[in-house]
């Protein structure tokens, strides 16, 4: 796997995960389960790889020489 998630766009993923994952403790009933949805820009941006953007040869990370 090589990486394609640049710096930036790690930091939102991060943000962005946790911000869902708080609505697991935010909402109540079945819509809190809708807050797990926080685990995949999480995992995407902690890892430095996006499974989607793959297939498509997008790379948001600096060119390494």
């Amino acid at each position: 796997m090589k990486a394609n998630v640049g710096c930036i766009n790690k930091v939102l993923r991060i943000v962005a995960g946790l911000a869902l994952l708080s609505l697991s403790f935010i909402l109540d009933g079945s819509a809190r389960w809708w807050g797990l949805v926080g685990v995949v820009p999480l995992l995407t941006g902690s890892l430095g790889w996006c499974p989607a953007y793959a297939p498509f040869g997008i790379s948001t990370c600096p060119a390494k020489k």
